[in-house]
């Protein structure tokens, strides 16, 4: 019998798991400073990112979107930043069904309070190890990648699967 999967050859296997091996050894660094130097989870301080970055308010779909989470875990995460007053949401005027997330003053503090030990470790973590060349040949390519990947239907446009009605 053959085998229907066509599996991946050593150069792209020996690249994919290189890849994975840094990205989570970078991403555990940056979640334990965010924690210890803010409070904060990943996915708390990316929201706080994309939100100071925007020019106004953001929906949660293109929160969820951005940060690559699920809409459920966005919410929880909302919900948190907002009970610390790092954040309002509210709904939106031009969209009944969508909800709109604002950073407050006190959470665009709380961000740049911590951005300077994220700028450290993503520098000594990463940026540390590449020359000028060698990080204009990542950006070139990872931006490759990543648009290639965005070029699917985000996951905020999948339909919500249904549970079935309870039985009583």
């Amino acid at each position: 019998m053959t085998d229907p999967v066509e599996r991946l050859g050593p150069q792209e296997l020996g690249a994919y798991f290189v890849l994975m091996e840094a990205v989570s050894l970078l991403q555990h660094q940056v979640e334990q400073q965010v924690q210890a130097d803010g409070g904060l989870s990943y996915v708390q301080f990316q929201l706080l990112g994309r939100l100071v970055g925007a020019d106004g308010p953001l929906t949660m779909t293109q929160l969820a979107d951005g940060v690559v989470y699920s809409r459920s875990g966005l919410t929880y995460q909302a919900g948190l930043l907002e009970k610390a007053g790092l954040i309002t949401r509210g709904p939106s005027p031009d969209d009944e069904r969508a909800t709109l997330v604002s950073i407050t003053d006190d959470g665009r503090e709380h961000f740049h309070r911590v951005l300077p030990g994220h700028v450290d470790v993503t520098r000594r973590m990463l940026f540390d190890s590449l020359t000028d060349d060698d990080l204009d040949h990542l950006g070139e390519i990872m931006t490759r990648v990543r648009d290639h990947m965005r070029a699917q239907p985000p996951r905020s446009a999948a339909p919500r699967k249904r549970r079935p009605p309870k039985n009583n």
